[in-house]
């Protein structure tokens, strides 16, 4: 049930949510009038979902960014004012969210590109990347096989271990090293592509 529109002038509380007017309807979905709220977002659904199509965005991905935008109004309702500003509000915080996830996926598959670096000796090896990317990762590798994740986490060392040395590590033959180390890549893409990397932060 929605509570009392007290929050509204006397000539526009017994209006369905349908006719106020936009500033009206901010006011009352400000004030937690559900059925204001759902108005709010049938009348500006369709300009954040045209942002997400100009990205060319997966569905499932074009569905995070409209839950992630409605979710950032929701934070920041009480502080605005204008209604008209509303609708630009909507496409820029929609297209932020949009730059958002794909820099995300971007630093996912640099991450992956660095691991599948194939190489039979010892060396050092650089993977420079950033602190979130980093969590995201370290998450993944904890819902890999424990040999596996292991053997990942001897590769993503600044002095890579070879073949051989890994193999010691992990007590397991040479040979088994690089199908162990392509099955366990493959899981980890896996495992990544089904990540939520997107900040709910405006």
């Amino acid at each position: 049930m929605n509570p009392p529109r007290d929050h509204l002038p006397p000539a526009q509380r017994s209006l369905a949510p349908a006719d106020l007017p936009p500033a009206d309807l901010l006011r009352a979905a400000a004030a937690g009038d559900q059925s204001a709220w759902r108005e709010l977002v049938r009348r500006h659904a369709r300009i954040i979902w045209s942002v997400t199509q100009s990205f060319r965005l997966t569905e499932e991905d074009a569905a995070d960014v409209v839950q992630n935008t409605w979710l950032q109004l929701a934070t920041h309702l009480g502080s605005l004012r204008s209604p008209e500003a509303l609708p630009g509000w909507l496409s820029t915080t929609a297209r932020n969210q949009c730059l958002r996830l794909l820099r995300g996926r971007r630093e996912q598959a640099t991450t992956v590109e660095h691991l599948d670096r194939p190489s039979e000796a010892p060396g050092p090896a650089e993977y420079v990347v950033r602190q979130d990317v980093s969590r995201i990762v370290e998450s993944a590798l904890t819902r890999l096989p424990a040999r596996e994740a292991h053997l990942l986490r001897l590769l993503m060392q600044s002095a890579r271990p070879g073949y051989t040395e890994i193999a010691a590590k992990l007590d397991m033959a040479v040979g088994s090293v690089g199908p162990t180390r392509s099955r366990a890549l493959s899981r980890l893409r896996a495992e990544l592509a089904a990540a939520s990397v997107t900040d709910l932060s405006a």
